[in-house]
């Protein structure tokens, strides 16, 4: 998620407008306090509506956890998890280095 100031409008309007045709949030402040959050208006936010469609952008973006996510859209765990699922949002996120641990462990304990 971007985030903008007031004045930094003039010269990344079109950014904003770029980051927003490609589903990603930005916010505006003023003199360090939000002002406004620019949502994309696409098909999640018609069909989920805008608390829904944030939640889901939120947590897509890594500024929400799950449960978190599911609070602020006002939907249970399971249905918000449902949601991104049918969206293609993954749930669970690996860091490479943390994948490839994983995988070292897997053998390790085939090996016993």
């Amino acid at each position: 998620m971007q985030t903008y100031t007031i004045s930094d409008l003039n010269d990344y309007g079109a950014q904003v407008l770029k980051n927003a045709e490609a589903s990603k949030l930005a916010v505006v402040t003023d003199q360090g306090r939000p002002i406004f959050v620019a949502v994309p208006f696409d098909d999640l936010l018609l069909d989920k509506g805008i608390r829904l469609a944030l939640a889901v952008r939120l947590f897509d973006e890594e500024a929400l956890s799950t449960g978190q996510a599911a609070r602020f859209a006002s939907v249970s765990l399971a249905e918000f998890m449902e949601t991104c699922s049918g969206l293609g949002v993954p749930l669970v996120r690996y860091p490479p280095e943390e994948f490839e641990k994983e995988l070292e462990t897997i053998d390790e304990l085939r090996r016993c």
